[in-house]
């Protein structure tokens, strides 16, 4: 019964920020809002804010930024609507190009993770199909702790950057985003607590990334001591 109770939790923990997330981006993305649309304030703030070098494109990638690229890229819904939503996460994905601007650790940590990621997850991948054909053919316990290890890497890594992530995010939407969509009178003092909750809202959905990662690496644990 209660392992089953922690089952549930689990698993609203894990979906229920997602679906938060998309109810509060739908929830304010429907009516018209800006006088532009959301690349349009992109390209404004990067202007106004003066971040050299940094562009600002549409992509059917999902919003985000670049810092190798030096690219705020956003979807075509952000791009091309004039909603609170719009705005709120056009600014917030150029809050990460000034984090970028001003060196933040954090940032250059998680891109630094991103990259060892995925070649951890290709090594670990490797590993995984290896080991067992080596164990059958040398017969050694060591491949068990081998195959441990590839299973750390390739599901380890990823909830690191998860948990790396979080704070980045939280910084540049309430350090970075909403500051300079107050200063710049972007949206109204009586938005900020929407704007607040849509930020909110999508920072916990990493949180929930998080959660889902390490419920998997503590599965193949699980696994791997029978």
């Amino acid at each position: 019964m209660l392992y089953a109770l922690a089952l549930v939790v689990l698993a609203a923990l894990v979906v229920g920020p997602g679906l938060w997330a998309r109810h509060m981006l739908e929830r304010y993305g429907r009516e018209e809002y800006f006088s532009g649309t959301g690349i349009d304030l992109a390209r404004i703030l990067v202007e106004d804010l003066r971040l050299h070098g940094v562009r600002v494109e549409t992509t059917d990638k999902g919003d985000h930024y670049d810092p190798v690229e030096k690219v705020v890229r956003l979807n075509p819904a952000t791009a091309g609507r004039r909603s609170l939503t719009a705005v709120v996460v056009a600014a917030h994905e150029v809050g990460h190009a000034m984090q970028d601007q001003s060196g933040d650790g954090l940032l250059r940590l998680r891109t630094a993770l991103v990259r060892a990621g995925i070649w951890a997850e290709r090594i670990g991948a490797a590993a995984v199909m290896v080991a067992p054909l080596l164990g059958a053919a040398l017969q050694v316990p060591v491949v068990g702790r081998l195959m441990l290890v590839a299973v750390a890497c390739v599901l380890g890594i990823p909830v690191l950057v998860h948990l790396v992530t979080l704070p980045v995010e939280i910084d540049a939407s309430f350090s970075r985003a909403l500051p300079v969509l107050r200063a710049g009178r972007y949206i109204p003092p009586e938005d900020e607590a929407a704007a607040r909750r849509i930020l909110t809202a999508c920072a916990l959905t990493y949180l929930s990334q998080a959660l889902a990662g390490m419920f998997n690496v503590l599965r193949w644990a699980r696994i791997f001591r029978r």
